[in-house]
């Protein structure tokens, strides 16, 4: 059988070529000769007006109906928006000491790059995140990128609060080995 293919596979594939080749070509000719074929749809009659009535729709004036004039549109001014104040996220939580930072990686779901990110937004000790309010997590999550929503998908506070308490049994026993 090996041999076949070897002796005729590629007569084989010019034969399959060339039938797909016809196949294409036959049936695009069909659907030209059905297109062609088919009668176009009938034509209504439709009778003349009579003469008269003709001549009577020439004599009679047409009149120009009557148009109000718009009232003119009121400018409305629109409403400056509101100034937005400067997050205030890391100033709602005191600044750490430069020589105690905690190990951010420890927290599930931060990586190297959010780690570097939160470090640039100020955020660089556990009591800050386990600090953090609903208005809290919102700023710094507008301010994440692509890892928006990551704060509280991967509850960031809850797991902040246990180790900043140290409480390591307690967050391997809800968020798994550290």
């Amino acid at each position: 059988m090996q041999e076949f293919f070897v002796d005729y596979g590629l007569w084989l594939l010019v034969g399959l070529l060339i039938v797909i080749a016809l196949v294409f070509l036959l049936s695009g000719r069909r659907k030209d000769e059905v297109a062609s074929e088919t009668p176009a749809p009938p034509v209504d009659r439709v009778e003349a007006p009579e003469a008269g009535r003709v001549a009577e729709a020439a004599v009679t004036p047409l009149t120009e109906p009557t148009v109000e004039p718009e009232p003119a549109p009121v400018a409305v001014q629109p409403e400056p928006a509101p100034a937005t104040a400067p997050m205030a996220a890391a100033e709602s939580v005191p600044a750490p000491s430069s020589d105690t930072v905690d190990d951010l990686l420890k927290l599930k779901g931060v990586g190297p790059k959010l780690r570097t990110l939160l470090i640039e937004l100020g955020v660089t000790r556990y009591a800050q995140i386990a600090a953090w309010s609903d208005a809290d997590i919102a700023a710094v999550d507008a301010r994440l990128g692509s890892f928006k929503g990551r704060p509280v998908r991967d509850q960031w506070v809850d797991q902040a609060k246990y180790l900043a308490a140290g409480d390591t049994a307690g967050f391997e026993a809800k968020y798994g080995k550290l």
